[in-house]
């Protein structure tokens, strides 16, 4: 009888998503749009470059045009963080060091460390900054700069990520991605609707807040990430 039931409501369910799935008239223009915008696609690919001067379409999807939606991908990513350092926490004493779990690593990987440690955040810095040029962004970059944290911490036991630190860092770029979500309202426009000056296409300095938002998410991105990775790297049975 339960079985029934469930294939009976998993029926009625799979009908009303489609009929209203059938309703929808995905890719077509929407009323008052130019001919030449006759799909979502086209609308985003002939506004992005004119409107915002940004020429990575999906950074503008992604940070101005849908940026709620970014906002609540950051805030799950702050809450997953926060749920694994809650789980794993244990209060350290004053001028403890917790031991990472990791083999001694070798001299090669040592030494390479050091070499390429600073190019790797250098590159997720340079990621992130120009997310609204080329391919990648804040997300991206982050994790560039958190991997390379993470190869410091392999190569070296002592290797020490204050998280006094990373708390600042996170808190203030989240402060910063949604203080200029409200700077706009008082701009009179839509929450995390530019409103700064866009200046012109493949300039660094251009896109109005999407780049500023972008260096935003990656140093949130990159502070929280470091933090997960400390915490299941360090050695917590010190007692």
């Amino acid at each position: 009888m339960k079985k029934v039931l469930v294939i009976l409501m998993l029926a009625v369910i799979a009908y009303t998503l489609g009929t209203s799935f059938s309703t929808i008239k995905f890719g077509e223009n929407r009323i008052g749009d130019p001919k030449e915008e006759k799909t979502v696609a086209a609308f985003y690919l002939n506004r992005t470059p004119s409107e915002l001067s940004v020429a990575n379409v999906i950074t503008a999807i992604v940070v101005n045009y849908r940026g709620f939606d970014t906002l609540g991908e950051v805030s799950v990513l702050f809450l997953a963080a926060t749920g694994l350092g809650s789980i794993l926490y244990r209060r350290r004493k004053k001028g403890e060091h917790p031991e990472v779990i990791t083999k001694p690593a070798s001299q090669l990987l040592q030494s390479g460390s050091k070499l390429i440690y600073p190019a790797i955040l250098v590159l997720g810095a340079y990621v992130f900054i120009h997310g609204h040029l080329t391919p990648g962004g804040g997300f991206q970059g982050g994790a560039i700069i958190a991997t390379g944290l993470l190869l410091m911490m392999m190569a070296y036991k002592d290797f020490e990520i204050r998280h006094n630190v990373l708390t600042w860092v996170e808190s203030i770029a989240g402060i910063t991605f949604v203080s200029l979500g409200l700077t706009g309202l008082i701009y009179g426009k839509t929450f995390l609707e530019n409103f700064l000056p866009t200046g012109n296409l493949n300039d660094v300095v251009s896109g109005g807040i999407i780049p500023i938002i972008y260096i935003a998410v990656g140093f949130k991105v990159a502070a929280e990430l470091a933090g997960v990775l400390e915490t299941l790297l360090s050695n917590k049975e010190n007692d």
